[in-house]
């Protein structure tokens, strides 16, 4: 079973809205509507996740899940945060990569990082605040808690790390993970300026990518096999040292896919195989990690991003679509997928919500009522909660023309 916090937390992502599907797997432009479906799968299974973890009882005899069948309860242990960074990495990473390795143009620094604001933080700071606010009804409450939230910097802090909305600690990643790429990006595109070999270009940002997902994989070695720090010391092995894994593999993706082009697409066998064996793969490895004291359990992280890079490969550069990607372009899947980020940022306080008020079932027998409960909850809140503040916010990106220069509204009117 996968490293989760004490709470179960697990994060989600953005939601992105869903248009005209591109070219299978083109790197040239265009969203991949499939990446859509998977984040409303990953979206769904953080919910159940989470309701599987509220049922587990502990006792001296150790955990005691609501399952019993160890193939269920590993496919509902099944651990999504490096999906959802590596997706998150691949996306944001492809007009870098296009700039380094056939020099197209890229937004500067302040466009991306305005449009990250805009989409990300008001719903963030307003649900932070809110719930923080009705945990803490008198002041001065926690307010340590709260601004660490508020700063994205819960993460280096072991005990307040999942405080007030568990989830919310891979957001600090995500916005960590912004800063370094509007550093990483333009570096790459200027040390490949120079370079006039396209493969050599490749190479050299395929590197780079490899030294960010190299890097914490090392640190996750040193931190316990040199330093001995317990797994339960959240900070060290929450933190961007050693999970920016993740990041790196989805960088290398965006990379790779850029590279090829047109070229080794996945079709016929060799993509059934991988759309088969790779989710294989994740269940069992799943499964090994359970014991905390394991190898698997120490690079389980690592490892899944790697199946999981590996899955989207197979899923969006592909000869012709498949069965799979038309499950994934579902309007229902994608629907979710659209409110993702909402339904990850509210789902767990309302569980504890519903939980407090005496309107979930209390013994382990009511898990699957339990999950149907809160996603009939969750699943609405989540698209109030798009369309309501997401939606809105976001059309703040408007403020700034096409040449990213603040818009005027009111033009002088000529007599």
């Amino acid at each position: 079973m996968a490293t989760v916090s004490p709470n179960g937390s697990r994060p989600g992502v953005r939601g992105i809205k869903e248009v005209a599907h591109p070219p299978e797997g083109a790197p040239s432009g265009g969203r991949m509507p499939e990446l859509e479906g998977y984040r409303g799968l990953a979206a769904i299974s953080t919910v159940v996740f989470h309701v599987w973890q509220h049922y587990t009882r502990y006792g001296p005899e150790g955990a005691r899940p609501p399952v019993t069948n160890p193939v269920l309860g590993t496919l509902l242990s099944l651990e999504v945060v490096d999906l959802f960074f590596v997706l998150s990495a691949f996306l944001l990473t492809l007009s870098y990569a296009r700039a380094a390795i056939d020099r197209t143009p890229y937004n500067p620094a302040r466009v991306f990082l305005f449009r990250r604001a805009v989409r990300i933080l008001p719903l963030y700071w307003f649900a932070i605040t809110f719930v923080w606010a009705t945990r803490n009804p008198e002041l001065p409450g926690d307010w340590r808690d709260l601004l660490e939230h508020l700063t994205f910097t819960q993460v280096f802090d072991t005990e307040r790390i999942f405080y007030t909305i568990g989830p919310a600690w891979s957001m600090s990643l995500e916005i960590m993970f912004y800063g370094a790429l509007v550093i990483l990006g333009p570096a790459a595109v200027r040390a490949c300026r120079p370079i006039a070999r396209r493969r050599t270009r490749v190479a050299l940002c395929a590197a780079g990518c490899l030294v960010v997902y190299a890097v914490p994989v090392i640190w996750l070695a040193v931190a316990r096999y040199a330093l001995h720090i317990p797994h339960t010391e959240w900070s060290a092995y929450f933190g961007p040292q050693a999970r920016f894994h993740a990041f790196g593999a989805g960088m290398f993706l965006a990379v790779l896919l850029v590279a090829l082009g047109d070229r080794a697409r996945v079709g016929g066998w060799s993509r059934r195989t991988l759309l088969l064996t790779v989710p294989a793969a994740l269940l069992v490895l799943t499964w090994l990690a359970d014991d905390t004291h394991s190898p698997f359990h120490l690079f389980y992280h690592p490892a899944c991003a790697l199946l999981w890079t590996i899955l989207i490969y197979a899923t969006v550069h592909v000869t012709r679509v498949g069965r799979w990607q038309r499950v994934l372009r579902a309007r229902h899947l994608t629907g979710v997928g659209l409110v993702s980020y909402s339904l990850y940022i509210w789902h767990e306080p309302i569980m504890i919500a519903l939980g407090d008020a005496g309107l979930l079932p209390t013994t382990q027998s009511g898990f699957p009522l339990a999950i149907a409960i809160i996603l009939a909850t969750a699943l609405p809140a989540a698209v109030l909660s798009y369309w309501c503040i997401e939606y809105p916010t976001a059309l703040l990106r408007r403020l700034r023309d096409s040449a990213h220069r603040p818009r005027d509204y009111y033009p002088t009117i000529t007599h």
